[in-house]
């Protein structure tokens, strides 16, 4: 890959992009136990508005992470699962660890 990846906040109308990484994640069969992506509604609703984030590459995105809420119990609250994906052409490069970083 080349040019400068820029990460910034990920806004609704990333989603059909940021889904398809997803999808990739999900072929893997080592990313998740799901087996589709969710319309953007269920996936909005599950995770943290304030922890979104994507990896821009010019205007593709390359990678996505966010954060879910583990569960709706009081005695939980603040504590979060974080959710990281990149394109198969960005793994490897530190990325990721770029979008946990931010």
């Amino acid at each position: 890959m080349t040019g400068e990846i820029t990460v910034d906040s990920m806004r609704p109308r990333d989603w059909n992009e940021v889904k398809s990484i997803y999808l990739e994640g999900i072929a893997t069969g080592n990313a998740t136990f799901e087996t589709s992506a969710p319309s953007f509604e269920q996936w909005d609703e599950a995770h943290l508005l304030f922890a979104r984030l994507v990896a821009r590459q010019g205007d593709k995105i390359v990678g996505w992470a966010a954060l879910s809420p583990v569960s709706q119990r009081c005695v939980y609250g603040g504590v979060a699962e974080v959710s990281v994906y990149l394109t198969i052409a960005c793994r490897g490069l530190g990325l990721g660890r770029r979008l946990l970083n931010a």
